[in-house]
């Protein structure tokens, strides 16, 4: 019997041997999140100090408009949540309505764009909340069936010694490290990533309310 962490495996129960499997899938789609993640809260990041720059640096609403129009590539964010407000605002403005009707739509408006950048900066957190809660107890169960099937094994032998015990736990143990293997490293990124996402959450928040100001005295200057 190899003493390797390969050879325990292959020597581990079918039980345990597709418990490990089902760690290390929930592990590598975790990694896999958790790269995808950092790239993309951290271009939201860039991107709202980006565009909040622009929209205070007095080149106007209808140029900050048109200048998004422009872009090569999908806004975020902030600008999103502009974007939305502001092509509501000119189309209601359009239609001669009452100033607080404008005001209304436009807000309701950036109410539903932040409302869909809320669940982009969300996207796929719950799978880190669900490996890095279920992978450890997933790994026990592994673990608790391999003693189980050692304890079985030296039942059968006439003279218990702790050579005959302690490979068959050894094979048992890896499903717990592969368990903990999984879940320590989603529950560090679930934990950081919420609270980015909180963050620029309640960034966007502040910008849709600032902007309901500056539409708001726009709509009384007319």
């Amino acid at each position: 019997m190899s003493n390797s962490v390969i050879g325990l495996f292959f020597d581990a129960s079918l039980i345990v041997q597709l418990v490990i499997v089902l760690l290390l899938l929930a592990s590598t789609l975790s990694w896999m999140i958790i790269f995808e993640r950092w790239i993309y809260l951290n271009r939201s990041k860039q991107e709202l100090i980006n565009f909040e720059n622009l929209f205070w640096s007095d080149v106007g609403l209808e140029k900050v408009f048109i200048m998004g129009e422009e872009k090569d590539h999908i806004s975020l964010g902030s600008e999103c949540i502009f974007r939305a407000g502001y092509q509501e605002y000119k189309n209601l403005q359009d239609q001669n309505l009452e100033p607080e009707t404008t005001l209304e739509g436009a807000e309701r408006s950036m109410r539903i764009s932040l409302s869909r950048e809320q669940s982009l900066l969300e996207k796929h957190l719950p799978f880190l909340a669900t490996v890095a809660s279920a992978s450890p107890y997933v790994g026990l169960f592994g673990t608790v069936w391999g003693i189980m099937n050692s304890f079985r094994g030296l039942a059968e032998t006439n003279q218990a010694t702790l050579s005959t015990v302690a490979p068959g736990i050894s094979e048992a143990l890896i499903a717990t490290a592969v368990g903990l293997f999984a879940a320590i490293p989603a529950l560090i990124a679930y934990n950081r990533y919420t609270s980015s996402a909180e963050s620029l959450i309640s960034n966007y928040e502040n910008f849709m309310d600032e902007f309901s100001i500056v539409l708001h005295r726009e709509v009384h200057k007319k």
